[in-house]
């Protein structure tokens, strides 16, 4: 019987007539409507003609979660009086109820990428809801370009809904062709804020790590919110091991604790979200409790104010989920949870002064996270680039980069960026494209089923209590009985299935456990075998450093296979969380694309170094010095010297570095064909004016005897006869008055000429450069300043009195006429004028 009263107090109902219209008339709409409206379990079924009495469509629902989707789909069948898997099903990785009169699935932004996939068309969907797409998950957009691709190409009949459940729905209303924003007003209840910041400073979150001083006080916080107001209490954390850390530290409150999250059982999960009657109780939640879930009977909320986000290092092949401080919006959903049945509260474990300077939103996972599993799916979909593809932000050109190398080198694309046929099979296994490379070689090595348990280990990261060693975390989730061990044997399950039965044999005991592991986390992530270096350290092929922890039992080891590391911020090393043993030849088989054999020659350690070496990535097997290494190499390494120390290398001395800066005046001023003598362009043209010398240097000590001023000549424009007028344009120096020859200065942006004031007697105007005046630097008899001026003639008249009258006093041997204009310039005192 369907639950009449339930629907008609849902606040989304009064859209839905706006919402019908804007489909039927323009075939795409955006819903805004806040948490607790409707949106959600209303919608599909009233667009699927389940209630309302509309026409019959299949509706698909798209969310990013799997606790999401299932839940969604339980609510829709309970309002219909059913079980789902009737009418309204679901379907996420490794769980399906759907039957054969099923209308309203709700599946997994993921599962419906794979469907996308196999079936363009989307035969048999009518609607399409794109729930939660303010989140900005990967998947949401990817599924979003897919779905408008479909539709402006093959499908236009296809309706498209993007739901969000706040009102910043302008980016998605363009990308749906400027669909109508239709919006919800929901019933929300007042919340009352509590700020309270710890009583110490802790220290921000860097890497997963956060400071356990923070999580006491979150514990702390709870308690007192549970002594202070009625209701159950809603905790967000940014993980798993938090959770776990808080929930010991509520031992003994007078509440259940239970925990909510991704990798939490099925069955607490639905606990969680069924209520209770028995008494109160404190939900331990992930940002997975922010939206999609109803949480009954919450009347408080506890903020710690973080959350995770994936972070990639390119450069060192590094990516996790790393901590990071919640943004504005997360704290505003967050906050909503608390007043969505009656008037609540939250408390926020921040000062109010930081909350002005949070994020407004939290990052579009486009442009931070590892980006080759969408590179996959864009190869797959026949747009390589994504170029084509309708996303509210473009894929980072070197995050694309960096994840069409990663295909590459794992052969799920051509030399063309599309995909081959076993990119096309790697894509339908529902893994990172590493993990589905590491599955199908690993199956042909150590047989399916002990690949598929490698690889369901690798896909999820175990719990820190089965340790840092692979081969052992292995074995405890094949004896497990917690619920990590349930969901990863039930992913093996999955795995196994596509591979069917393998030629190779299935070994059994410790040690073939242990080569097979190693072998398959090795595939997984090639550039992270790393050799002993000693004390726990190792070097990665990807030339990062990684530390053990103290205690850990793969300190020993020769080689490593790294599944699991980050790099704390500032730190050189990344530290190992998650790894394997293997030895040598392992190593190379997994990564024998990244490696090297021959002659090195190089500029390192501030010289030419050459050898012959044998290395696999940055890890050297073997070395040896290299004895008449080819000029054309060394010639390259010694050029590669002067790239990164500068043309210093070479031996200037005054003269040099002057005439150097004489040409760099005269190209500024008058340009061609005085050339440009800047680092960047003399490395350009060192075929020009550093030949032959280069090519008879063959180390650092031959570049020093190079003189760098007989060498820049040979860039003079001899050709066409400009070089003899150097002197000329830009003199190395200039006659004064009195007959001296004063050095001109070129290093600044006019040349200077510091001359003793008295040597200047008699010159009415100022010097000039290649027409540019020079800055006149005037000095008292003794050499020191007494003034500036590139304007002899005003200074002559406004200046020189004041000059005349402070260096007469200082100065009385010396003459000072009151017009020296009128005076013949002298390098002398009055005396010796007087002698003749």
């Amino acid at each position: 019987m369907i639950r009449t009263d339930a629907l008609d107090q849902l606040p989304v109902r009064t859209a839905v007539p706006a919402l019908e219209r804007a489909l039927d008339e323009r075939g795409a709409a955006v819903l805004c409507a806040p948490p607790g409206t409707g949106k959600t379990t209303l919608v599909p079924l009233v667009l699927a003609g389940l209630t309302g009495g509309g026409p019959p469509r299949r509706v698909l629902v798209a969310e990013p979660r799997r606790i999401a989707a299932r839940a969604a789909a339980r609510r829709m069948a309970w309002l219909l009086g059913e079980q789902a898997g009737g009418r309204v099903g679901f379907t996420v990785r490794g769980e399906r109820a759907v039957g054969p009169e099923t209308v309203v699935e709700v599946v997994t932004t993921g599962v419906l990428l794979q469907r996308l996939q196999r079936d363009q068309e989307l035969s048999g969907a009518d609607v399409v809801i794109i729930d939660e797409c303010h989140e900005r998950h990967l998947d949401a957009d990817t599924a979003a370009a897919f779905l408008l691709d479909v539709r402006g190409t093959i499908r236009p009949d296809l309706r498209l809904v993007a739901a969000s459940a706040t009102t910043d729905a302008e980016g998605w209303a363009r990308l749906l062709g400027d669909a109508p924003v239709i919006e919800a007003h929901g019933v929300s209840h007042p919340v009352e804020v509590v700020w309270a910041p710890p009583p110490t400073t802790v220290r921000p979150p860097h890497g997963m790590r956060v400071d356990p001083a923070l999580l006491t006080h979150v514990a702390a916080v709870v308690r007192r919110a549970l002594a202070e107001r009625d209701g159950d209490v809603l905790c967000f954390l940014p993980g798993v091991g938090e959770i776990g850390r808080v929930a010991g530290q509520l031992a003994g409150v007078d509440a259940e604790v239970l925990q909510v999250h991704g990798r939490a059982p099925a069955a607490v999960q639905d606990a969680v979200l069924a209520g209770s009657s028995r008494g109160r109780r404190v939900v331990l939640a992930t940002s997975v409790a922010e939206s999609s879930l109803t949480v009954p009977g919450v009347r408080i909320v506890v903020d710690s104010g973080l959350a995770r986000e994936p972070r990639t290092d390119h450069a060192r092949g590094l990516s996790a989920l790393t901590t990071v401080r919640a943004s504005r919006a997360a704290g505003r959903q967050r906050a909503g949870r608390a007043g969505r049945e009656a008037p609540g509260a939250v408390y926020r474990c921040w000062d109010q002064a930081e909350d002005g300077r949070l994020a407004p939103f939290p990052s579009p996972e486009i442009k931070v996270a590892d980006l080759a599993a969408f590179a996959l799916q864009a190869a797959c979909w026949g747009d390589p680039d994504a170029s084509g593809l309708a996303l509210l932000d473009p894929p980072p050109a070197g995050a694309m980069a960096a994840a069409r190398e990663v295909l590459g080198a794992v052969g799920a694309v051509g030399a063309d960026g599309r995909a081959t046929s076993r990119g096309v099979r790697m894509s339908r296994l529902g893994l990172h494209p590493r993990l589905a490379r590491a599955l199908l070689d690993g199956a042909d090595e150590v047989g399916g089923r002990r690949a598929a348990e490698v690889v369901a280990l690798l896909s999820e990261e175990p719990p820190r209590e089965y340790g840092d060693d692979l081969a052992h975390a292995l074995r405890t989730a094949r004896r497990g009985g917690d619920g990590y061990a349930a969901r990863w044997r039930q992913e093996v399950r999955r795995l196994s299935q596509p591979l069917g039965s393998s030629k190779a044999p299935k070994d059994t005991g410790t040690g073939p456990d242990d080569a097979a592991v190693g072998l398959v986390a090795a595939l997984a992530f090639p550039e992270r075998v790393a050799r002993a270096r000693g004390e726990g350290s190792f070097l990665m092929a990807s030339g990062t450093g990684a530390e053990l922890r103290d205690g850990s039992r793969l300190r020993s080891a020769p080689w490593l296979a790294v599944a699991v590391a980050d790099r704390p911020a500032h730190a050189a090393s990344a530290r190992v969380r998650l790894a394997a043993v293997i030895d040598e030849g392992t190593a190379l088989l997994a990564a024998g694309h990244l490696r090297f054999s021959g002659e090195e020659v190089r500029w390192a350690d501030g010289d030419v170094v050459a050898r012959s070496v044998d290395r696999l990535g940055a890890v050297e097997l073997t070395v040896r010095a290299l004895r008449g290494p080819a000029p054309e190499l060394v010639r390259g390494a010694l050029l590669e010297g002067l790239r990164r120390e500068g043309p210093g290398l070479l031996r200037w001395n005054r003269d040099s570095e002057q005439l150097r800066l004489r040409l760099a005046f005269l190209h500024r001023v008058l340009g061609a064909p005085w050339p440009d003598v800047s680092d960047a362009a003399l490395l350009a043209r060192a075929d020009e004016w550093l030949e032959p010398e280069l090519s008879r240097a063959g180390r650092r000590a031959d570049l020093a005897r190079i003189d760098a001023g007989q060498a820049v000549r040979r860039l003079l424009p001899w050709a066409t006869g400009d070089a003899g007028r150097l002197d000329e344009l830009a003199p190395e120096r200039i006659e004064v008055p009195s007959g001296s020859r004063i050095r001109v200065e070129y290093g600044g942006d006019q040349p200077v000429l510091a001359v003793k004031v008295q040597e200047l007697f008699g010159l009415g105007e100022t010097p000039r450069v290649a027409g540019v005046p020079v800055v006149v630097h005037l000095l008292s008899p003794a050499g020191r300043p007494a003034a500036v001026t590139a304007d002899l003639a005003s200074f002559w008249r406004e200046g020189y009195k004041g000059v005349r009258a402070e260096l007469r006093g200082r100065y009385p041997k010396h003459p000072w006429p009151e017009d020296p204009t009128a005076m013949e310039a002298t390098r002398f005192t009055t005396a010796r004028l007087r002698r003749g």
